[in-house]
């Protein structure tokens, strides 16, 4: 990791600007080529890009009910009791964002209200291969079962054998997930899109992937396809002082680093010793990691970065705007009421980011990339739209009636007036 000490605030944007993307002019145009083929030629178009990139050849793209219902076996137990015991979490942390309505009298005769809708047909992208998510599944499976959206369509690339990893299946299952399609990368989200014969569009598309997924998303998004959040490497900043444990410090970082080689972790801190022992440590669990190439790779354009106060530890936070902030201070009171640019934000010495990514309830599915500083991470209400009503009864229209006239008056638009007065006129003749 690159060592900073006592930047100034000048210096500050530069630092903390993520690492460059590679330059996505040729991967743009194919995906652009990909997309397009399967909006023209739909089913066809899945197949062959199914073929060309998984090495496999599948005409009916559905997950059978027969094949769903066996994925549980295929597990041991110990690992369905984990995911058990995550749902539950999930579950009870996300059933609490559902608010019941109430009706706002703003004057007398005029109420009004906003209630939930929730997006009739949402799609789910999950990636499969070596490391199959399916700690996503329930992320975004559950909330949107709790929103009460009528179907699930999701897709998730087949293995070598045809099949979809058991354990994806078990918790789409427990999810309700019943529509799954064995089919992956753009071809997937253009599926989804637009719709084929076999695959139905969607509404709004929800996931993570690779560089070709994520441009895909953000591709059809310009083309009125909701989607989920833009997004971008995983990455994660810690605040770290003396009270810390560096070894729990370095676990933390290196637990993005490996999510892949364009992964950012950034350590912040008062205490120099503090930098300097995490750092140790860093270089002794890295051995230990099967995935220690990739994590490397990640920690070369990482950062330590030394300030003299909290202040700035602060100021860091906020302009960095991280998907995950851990806290591994003393005053932890200090900071969360100071932070209002972060997705997601772990307490204390015993809170590892990676509780969040599968169990403790919150959801994973965070804004990157400095999107935190406008966007929340999935909930509930990314599956549902919020429809505002107002019920006006006579009298209330005789008292707010004049305002609208004067208003609509005042911009020229003669047919809003004429669309009270008509009704005030009619109420004073009975």
């Amino acid at each position: 990791m690159q060592i900073i000490k006592y930047p100034d605030s000048q210096s500050l944007p530069a630092l903390l600007r993520r690492p460059a993307p590679p330059d996505m002019s040729a991967v743009t145009a194919s995906v652009l080529d990909i997309l397009s083929d399967i909006r023209e030629h739909g089913d066809k178009a899945v197949e062959k890009y199914t073929e060309r990139f998984d090495k496999i050849k599948i005409s009916d793209p559905k997950v059978s009910a027969r094949e769903l219902s066996a994925a549980g076996k295929k597990l041991d137990n110990k690992l369905k009791q984990a995911i058990e015991v995550a749902y539950q979490n999930i579950y009870k942390f996300h059933k609490e964002q559902v608010l019941t309505p109430r009706k706002i009298s703003t004057m007398p005769g005029v109420a009004c209200w906003r209630e939930n809708r929730p997006i009739q047909r949402v799609g789910i992208y999950i990636p499969g291969g070596s490391a199959p998510l399916f700690s996503t599944v329930l992320m975004l499976g559950i909330p949107a079962q709790i929103a009460g959206c009528a179907e699930v369509v999701m897709c998730t690339p087949p293995a070598a054998d045809g099949s979809i990893h058991p354990v994806i299946g078990y918790a789409a299952r427990m999810c309700g997930i019943q529509t799954i399609y064995k089919t992956g990368g753009v071809q997937a989200i253009g599926a989804m899109a637009y719709g084929t014969a076999q695959i139905p569009a969607v509404d709004k598309i929800f996931g993570p992937g690779n560089s070709y997924v994520t441009l895909a998303k953000q591709l059809v998004s310009q083309q009125g396809i909701a989607i989920d959040m833009p997004a971008g490497p995983s990455e994660v900043l810690v605040v770290a002082d003396e009270s810390c444990t560096p070894a729990f410090v370095a676990a933390d970082l290196l637990s993005q680093a490996e999510h892949g080689p364009d992964s950012q972790v950034v350590l912040v801190s008062t205490r120099s010793y503090v930098v300097e022992a995490v750092i140790k440590e860093l270089h002794l669990q890295l051995e230990q990691l099967p995935r220690k190439e990739i994590a490397a790779q990640a920690l070369r354009h990482s950062k330590a970065i030394l300030v003299r106060q909290p202040k700035q530890a602060v100021q860091i936070i906020n302009d960095y705007a991280p998907e995950h902030l851990i806290l591994a201070v003393t005053d932890t009171q200090y900071y969360t009421d100071r932070v209002y640019n972060a997705g997601s934000v772990f307490i204390g010495h015993y809170t590892p980011e990676s509780a969040g990514d599968y169990a403790s309830g919150t959801n994973h599915t965070l804004p990157t990339a400095g999107f935190a500083r406008t966007y929340s991470g999935v909930s509930v209400d990314s599956f549902v739209k919020k429809i505002t009503y107002q019920e006006i009864s006579r009298a209330g229209l005789q008292r707010l009636g004049p305002t609208i006239e004067t208003m609509a008056e005042a911009e020229g638009l003669h047919a809003h007036r004429r669309a009270v007065s008509i009704r005030l006129q009619n109420s004073k003749s009975k």
